[in-house]
Order: structure tokens, then sequence, then C-alpha cells
């Protein structure tokens, strides 16, 4: 368990009154992704991408009655609330496949045990918070229900479902576009997360050094309009601009531009959930993949960032003073330097929230679009896999790294260390990317 213990609270050993607040606002936000869902849209298409809603919803309270009430001492786990929730819910035994065909339980009776566990563990934060491992397994299970939400909204994108509840789809703003690059100085860094830090994931641990060489980092991500420059100089018919990888996969999907664009040079619109508006150009572009991406560096004449680059431009100052926590320094996001959940919940424009620079001058490094890096996800030297092991391990080596967040993400989850990891195909993702040049 000291192991465990080790870099796993949120700051410092949080109280049951902050790990309760936590458990709720995740709860709140899944209860308002699924509250206009009823009939076919609770179990939608048969997707490699998406999980049936209903299942969904379920596994989040199955997760959390696994580690926060039935874990025993000894490795074992108590019998659930639920009969069957094993074979149900299971994300490491039940095929994806296989979860459109299980006997699940209706939304009602679903949400009935969500609430029952949710209560339970409360319960148990009153009477016991101090069992070995309990706080730390209540912030997990919170922080498992925020990156479920955010898969939530993608899935609702992916399946034309209307906007979450109280979301807006753009975001007024004056900030424009934010064009050049800043110069990065480079040198001696420690990359990953350090054990005072709070709360973080296997894959972050341990900081460990790197040698970063100077470099130039775009100021801001890759705009709509300049994506639409690559589609109309024939950047989905010209091979030599595709990895032999990408172009694979661009003709067998026959992909021709990014996602949910349609129409053609110089009238381009895009959909946005169940909503299709002319594409606005100085947005961020999204929903494009690493393949996507490193095919417009190749047409630019320019290249992905590595992610020991990207945390560098994030982290480090030219002081070369201990890395901050966010771009802008430690204290916690807010709307005036990041678009996370909670503001916008829509991209706003690349050039907008000055106050969320980062030292070196790149803009927007938390929040709006994940960024896709040029590196394959895999461990960082001296790894060991968390309790819940099928966080990270089973991933590496296939999947590419992103950093940042979205404006989907929660601020709770998100740091300048934070490591996502996708599939090079995946265009669900609310990902766009930023580049640097060779």
């Amino acid at each position: 368990m000291k192991a465990l213990e080790r870099g796993a609270t949120f700051s410092g050993k949080p109280d049951a009154g902050a790990l309760r607040d936590a458990l709720v606002d995740a709860r709140r936000r899944t209860l308002s992704l699924v509250a206009d869902l009823s009939g076919e849209a609770l179990l939608g298409p048969r997707l490699t991408i998406v999980n049936p809603p209903l299942w969904e919803i379920g596994h989040l309270g199955w997760f959390q009655e696994r580690w926060c009430l039935r874990r025993r001492a000894d490795g074992t786990l108590a019998p659930s609330v639920l009969a069957n929730a094993d074979s149900l819910y299971d994300s490491s035994t039940v095929p994806h496949a296989s979860r459109w065909d299980l006997p699940l339980p209706s939304l009602d009776a679903t949400l009935a045990y969500l609430e029952n566990v949710l209560g339970r563990v409360f319960e148990r934060l009153t009477s016991a918070a101090d069992v070995p491992g309990l706080r730390y397994f209540a912030q997990l299970s919170a922080l498992h229900e925020e990156m479920h939400c955010e898969a939530f909204t993608y899935t609702r994108q992916t399946l034309g479902y209307a906007a979450p509840f109280g979301a807006r789809t753009v975001r007024p703003d004056t900030g424009g576009v934010w064009p050049g690059d800043a110069e990065v100085d480079g040198g001696e860094f420690m990359l990953g997360a350090h054990e005072d830090q709070g709360f973080v994931f296997d894959n972050e641990k341990w900081a460990h050094p790197v040698t970063v060489k100077p470099f130039r980092m775009a100021r801001a991500a890759v705009t709509n309009g300049a994506f639409a420059a690559f589609v109309e100089d024939a950047g989905y018919a010209r091979p030599e601009l595709w990895s032999r990888e990408g172009w694979m996969w661009r003709e067998a999907g026959a992909a021709e531009h990014p996602l949910y664009w349609t129409g053609g040079r110089g009238r381009w619109s895009e959909r946005i959930f169940d909503v299709v508006s002319p594409l606005a150009t100085e947005l961020p572009v999204m929903h494009v993949n690493w393949f996507e991406a490193d095919a417009y560096c190749r047409w630019a004449g320019r290249r992905l960032p590595s992610e020991a680059e990207w945390e560098y431009a994030a982290a480090s100052t030219p002081q070369q003073v201990p890395k901050r926590r966010y771009p802008w320094g430690e204290s916690a996001p807010d709307v005036r330097r990041a678009n996370l959940f909670g503001a916008a919940n829509g991209r706003i424009t690349v050039g907008a929230l000055p106050e969320g620079d980062s030292a070196w001058g790149c803009r927007q490094m938390i929040g709006n679009v994940w960024e896709w890096t040029s590196d394959t996800f895999g461990p960082y030297p001296g790894f060991v896999a968390d309790p819940y092991q099928d966080y990270s391990q089973p991933w590496f080596g296939d999947h590419k790294v992103l950093r940042g967040g979205c404006h989907a993400t929660r601020a709770s989850l998100i740091r300048n260390t934070w490591r996502n990891f996708y599939t090079p195909d995946r265009r669900d993702v609310f990902a766009g990317f930023r580049t640097c040049a060779r």
C-alpha cells in the first residue's frame, strides 16, 4: 500500500468532504449527459469507438463499487450489490463487441444502482476514511467518472446527438488567430510528475532527466482555416505527404477531409453534435487523427512536437525555476486561462485567453483541444503499474500520446504532465495539434 499512496492524492490528503464533492460533481455531470436519452439512443449503433451509453453508465457504478467497497485486504472482492455485476460491467473481461447483447438493467435500475453505490461510498468515507487506500480509490473513482463523461461527450458527437445539457458549440470571443513561433531555449529537464505533486497516474511516474534541444513551437494550435488550405491543395490525394500507415488508413476509409466537414473549397461546413454550421476558420481544427496531423506537417514543412518538447514548452521557464503545474503557474485553471469543462464547453478561437500563456509564449496548451505529439505511448523508466493495472500498461506500443486536455476535460483532471493516448487512426477524439519548425 505504501507504493500506492506515493503521489496518490489531489493535494495532500483530501478530507471526506472534498472527496464527496468530487464524486458529486462527477455524478452530476454524468446525469446531465444522459438525462435526455431513452429507447434506442441508450444503445446506439455497434461501433468500435463507442460503448453503448446504457452499458457505460452501469460501468461507472461497477468501477466505483469495485474499488471503494468490494476490495478486500487480501486482494479478493466482496460480492456486488448488483447480481452479475462483474459479468456485465468489468471492462477487462467483457468483450467490447458483446456489450450491446448483454441483459443490461433498465436505465432506472442502472441509475438506482449508481445511487446505491454512491451512498455507500459516502457512508464509508464518513465512518472508515482511514481504511488503507480508501481515499486514493475515491479519488480514482471520481477521476475515472470524469474521463468517461468526456468520452460520453465524444459519443454524443459521434452519434449526432444534441449538444450536452448546458453546452454551447462556440463561445463568442475576440481572440482571432495567434500566428508565429515561440523560441524555446531547450536544456536539461525532468520529464514527468514528481512525488509531491498530488494524485497522478502510473504513466506519469516518475520525473526523469531528459535533454531537450532548442526548438521553435507554434504559439497556437493549427486552425480550421490553415487545415482547409491543406485540404484544398489536394493534401488527401498526395501519397508523398503521408506515412505508409497513414496512406493505407486514408485509402481504406476514402478520407478526403476532416471527419465532420462537408462542402468544398471556400464553402466548408462542420457538424457539431446535431447542428451543421459554416466552418469557423479561427477555431482549432478538431477530429483529425495522428495520420492527418502528420500529413499536414509534411505539407507545411513542419513536424509534430515530441512529448518532451511539449511538456518543456508548457512547464519550464527561461529562468529554469522548478517546473510549473500549469503553463501559467501553480494556480488552478479558471475561465481566464483555460477553456475546460465548466467554461464554454465548446471550442474558442486559438488567440483567446492570453493569461494562460506558457512562459515561452505558447497559448492554450491546456484546454480547447487535445494535441497530438510525435511519440508512441510507452512507460517511463522504472514504470510500475498502479492497482488499476489496465489503465496504461495494455496500451503501450501502439497508441500515440496527446497532451493538454480539451474543452470537455474537467479541470481536476488536467496538468502539464498528463498523458492521454489513442491509436493513430482515432478521429472521434476532441483532438487537434500544434506544430514545430523542422
